[in-house]
């Protein structure tokens, strides 16, 4: 039997912050879902299930919060689904609610990932003591900063390329009312001065930390024909795992991210993502991870991610527009980074996206990931619903 077509019909976000103190954890994320059902112009009684994702429960302090939070989502008597998969928890929540779908198990799914990273430290909440990991990494910069060296070393990439990133992703934030950093003032000399946190890594090179929830309802092809705004149609979805630490993990470019993306395009039937995807939403929490995943993700050759960065081809108006939400780099609810990189790949395909809209958009990637760069997830969604 073939698997029944999922359609995203309704997107909503909260405006991220860096505190809200106006809501509770419950307050939050029933913010984004009303939003996200308003969007789709249909009622709590509609969903069949609802599918929750978050980063590590001591962020917040608060155990399974998912019990607590099944009134505010609508879900009491009805089917509820907690997913964690670190960083990437956002779009592997996304994919469950997905596959409930397209298995026909459910009509009508709610998804939903929030983080209130307000009532928390994430940066030493991520620096576990030894002998777990090395002592004085000081939060995930820590962790990732020495792989960014090494991609600089292995692709003789100049040092000015992560402030590139940065700078772009700023400006693009600007076009987006949901985006938590809002610099009016940013220029590229401002970010070039900030100052270093990890080298290479600077200040102005990092995300922030953010309050945030981003919701979407899926539905099948009935549900889909019923819904009065235009759908974004998944074309692909996959996610993908590899160990922290094994001997001969490529830290520049992980495994398990190349045949996550592989299999996307499989099913999507893309043989060339850099001609045949109009958009991408990229997790990019330190500025060089985009030149870095552009080669992971097979938009470029090994060695020739900076270039396109450099070249200008991922700003919003160039041949590939990467993050023009403002990504990651701008907004960082931790749990919820995942599924806003989906959320708004699906914005872009279904015209949608306002400002930052990417003229013509008709296929968008969503990209997410997690823990010590091992947990990937990533859709592939198309302003047309699939042929196959």
């Amino acid at each position: 039997m073939s698997k029944e077509p999922v359609a995203i019909v309704g997107i909503g976000q909260t405006k991220h912050v860096a505190a809200r103190h106006d809501v509770s954890i419950a307050g939050l994320v029933r913010e984004a879902a009303a939003r996200a059902l308003a969007d789709a112009e249909l009622t709590w009684a509609d969903i069949d299930a609802v599918v929750i994702g978050k980063a590590p429960d001591f962020f917040e302090g608060v155990m399974m919060p998912e019990l607590y939070l099944a009134d505010a989502l609508g879900a009491v008597g009805k089917p509820m689904l907690r997913v964690h998969t670190a960083g990437s928890v956002g779009g592997s929540t996304a994919l469950v609610a997905s596959n409930l779908v397209a298995a026909r198990v459910h009509r009508t799914v709610l998804t939903l990932a929030f983080e209130k990273q307000s009532e928390s430290n994430a940066m030493w909440g991520l620096s576990l003591p030894v002998p777990f990991q090395q002592p004085l990494l000081a939060g995930a910069g820590g962790f990732f900063a020495p792989h960014v060296r090494a991609y600089m070393r292995r692709t003789g990439a100049p040092d000015t390329v992560g402030s590139l990133v940065a700078y772009k992703d700023r400006r693009n934030a600007l076009k987006n009312p949901y985006a938590h950093l809002h610099e009016h003032d940013i220029t590229l000399e401002k970010v070039q001065a900030s100052p270093m946190l990890w080298d290479p890594i600077r200040y102005s090179e990092t995300c922030p930390s953010s309050d945030g929830a981003c919701a979407m309802i899926l539905t099948d092809r009935a549900g889909a024909a019923r819904s009065p705004k235009p759908a974004a149609w998944v074309h692909g979805g996959a996610m993908r795992s590899e160990p922290t630490l094994f001997a001969g993990k490529d830290f520049v470019s992980p495994q398990a991210g190349k045949d996550c993306a592989a299999d996307v395009y499989r099913q999507a039937g893309v043989t060339d993502p850099r001609r045949e995807i109009d958009a991408v939403e990229m997790y990019v929490p330190f500025s060089w991870y985009e030149p870095m995943w552009l080669e992971n993700l097979g938009f470029a050759a090994e060695g020739e991610g900076w270039k396109l960065t450099e070249a200008g081809v991922t700003e919003l108006d160039g041949d590939l527009p990467v993050n023009p939400s403002g990504g990651v780099l701008s907004t960082n609810p931790i749990g919820a980074s995942g599924m806003i990189r989906f959320a708004e790949a699906a914005l872009q395909v279904r015209g949608q996206a306002g400002e930052h809209q990417v003229p013509d958009a008709r296929r968008a990637l969503g990209h997410a990931y997690g823990g010590g760069a091992q947990f990937f997830a990533m859709w592939l969604v198309g302003a047309q619903e699939p042929t196959s």
